[in-house]
C-alpha cells in the first residue's frame, strides 16, 4: 500500500486555494484538525483533510456559520434542514452563482467515477468556484448600483471564464518577463502592458466610475477577507506598473 502523501500547511494551502491563516484558523477552532505534526511541530495535511476542507468551503458558502459546520461534520444533533430553509432566499437570490458550483461538483463527480481516488485538482476547482462566487458577492461593496448592473450585464459566465484564462495567461507571461530581467520599457514588455490594458478595459468597459472603483478595491487590501488574494505578485504589478511609466515618458 502506498504510503499518504502529507504536506505542510503552506504547500496544502496553495494546493487547495486557501491561506495558512484560515488552516491556523480552522485548526484552533478544531473544524479542520491537521493528519499529523511534524516533531518541529509543524501541521501536515493529506488528501482526507482536502475533501473535509471542501465539505467546510461547501457549507459556509450555503451560509453556515463555522461553529454549525463544526457541529455538523461531527454528527452532533443539527437541524440542518431548518437551517436550509432560512438560507433558502439566500440561495435563490444567488442561483446563477450556485450553477456554476453545481458544474464544479458535476465534473468532479465524473472525474470519480472514472477514478475512485481523491483527486486534488478536482476539489481545488471546486474550492476555487466557491470562492470566486464569495468574493464576488465581498466586491460588490466597492461599486455602486448602477455599475453593478452594467458589470452584470457584461459579466456573462462564458466572459468571466474567458477573462480569467486571459488573465492568468498574461500573468504567466509578465512573471516569465520578470523571472528573464526583460526591459520595462522593451517591446516585449509593452506588449505585456497593452495586452494588461486591455483586459482593464474589457472588465470596466471604458467606464471611469468602475475603473476608479476597482483601483479603491486593490487599494483596501487590509480589509480584503482570507479567501480573496490578488490574482499576482507585487513584482509583476511593478513591472507593469514601470512598462506603463516608459511608455508614458517615451510619449
Amino acid at each position: 500500500m502506498a504510503t499518504a502523501v502529507l504536506y505542510q500547511a503552506q504547500e496544502f494551502a496553495a494546493r487547495s486555494g486557501v491561506t495558512v491563516r484560515t488552516l491556523h484558523h480552522y485548526d484552533r477552532l478544531g473544524l479542520l484538525k491537521p493528519s499529523r505534526y511534524t516533531e518541529a511541530g509543524y501541521r501536515l495535511y493529506g488528501e482526507r483533510d482536502f475533501a473535509r476542507l471542501q465539505q467546510i468551503v461547501m457549507l459556509k458558502f450555503i451560509g453556515l456559520s463555522l461553529k454549525e459546520i463544526k457541529e455538523l461534520l461531527e454528527g452532533s444533533e443539527l437541524d440542518l434542514a431548518a437551517t436550509l430553509r432560512l438560507q433558502r432566499r439566500i440561495i435563490e437570490e444567488r442561483r446563477r452563482h450556485l450553477d456554476s458550483v453545481m458544474e464544479a461538483i458535476e465534473r468532479a463527480e465524473r472525474e470519480m467515477v472514472r477514478d475512485e481516488r481523491l483527486d486534488w485538482e478536482t476539489f481545488k476547482q471546486i474550492i476555487e468556484v466557491i470562492n470566486m462566487q464569495n468574493n464576488m458577492e465581498w466586491m460588490k461593496k466597492y461599486y455602486t448600483e448602477e455599475q453593478l448592473a452594467d458589470l452584470a450585464e457584461r459579466g456573462t459566465p462564458e466572459v468571466l471564464e474567458q477573462g480569467q484564462r486571459d488573465w492568468a495567461a498574461l500573468i504567466k507571461d509578465v512573471e516569465a518577463a520578470v523571472s528573464e530581467g526583460v526591459d520595462p520599457s522593451s517591446e516585449r514588455a509593452q506588449a505585456l502592458a497593452a495586452r494588461w490594458s486591455a483586459l482593464i478595459e474589457a472588465f470596466t468597459g471604458g467606464n471611469p466610475g468602475i475603473l476608479e472603483n476597482l483601483k479603491r478595491l486593490y487599494a483596501d487590501q487590509a480589509n480584503w477577507p482570507d479567501t480573496f488574494r490578488k490574482p499576482y505578485s507585487n513584482e509583476v504589478g511593478s513591472f507593469i506598473a514601470r512598462a506603463a511609466a516608459a511608455k508614458s515618458n517615451a510619449e
